[in-house]
């Protein structure tokens, strides 16, 4: 088996420990995630009622006529 390469002495991985405060918290990526989602919502939204409903009446669904 191997053998742990980190020097003795050095603290595991999961001693190492880094709070961050709401000033240094920057959700960024979040951001850019969400409005990336929106807009392939919107233009899948775009598509369908361009595609699908422009230049037709309106649908009613479940008439029996």
């Amino acid at each position: 088996m191997s053998q742990p390469t980190d020097p003795p002495g050095t603290p595991p991985d999961s001693a190492i420990e880094r709070e961050l405060t709401h000033d240094e918290f920057d959700p960024i990526g979040t951001a850019v995630l969400i409005t990336l989602y929106f807009l392939i919502l919107v233009g899948m939204w775009l598509f369908t009622y361009f595609v699908e409903f422009l230049g037709n009446g309106p649908t009613v669904v479940g008439v029996i006529g």
